[in-house]
């Protein structure tokens, strides 16, 4: 395991598939503890996954490339409604 410089609470793993990315998030947290969260990014969308302890099942979000974008640039943002508008490429 490789040290990042960041928090020592912090363990997640990175691997790369044939047709997706797959990230597993660990809550090393104070208790009570989470269950670990799969995301696996596919090109054509992002699904997070999370076991749900009282039903044995396994929980899962489909997210648009378009709705991962939006959720990234929200955690940056304050409180209230955007719409993020695309700008053509250079010059225009």
């Amino acid at each position: 395991m490789r040290p990042l410089g960041l928090h020592s609470d912090i363990m997640f793993s990175i691997e790369h598939e044939f047709d997706s990315t797959v990230i597993t998030l660990v809550d090393e947290g104070p208790k009570p503890l989470q269950e670990d969260v799969v995301i696996n990014s596919f090109a054509e969308c992002v699904t997070l996954e999370q076991l749900d302890p009282r039903t044995d099942q396994i929980l899962r979000i489909t997210l648009s490339p378009e709705q991962v974008r939006d959720l990234a640039a929200a955690l940056d943002l304050p409180e209230g409604v955007y719409q993020i508008r695309e700008t053509s490429g250079q010059g225009e």
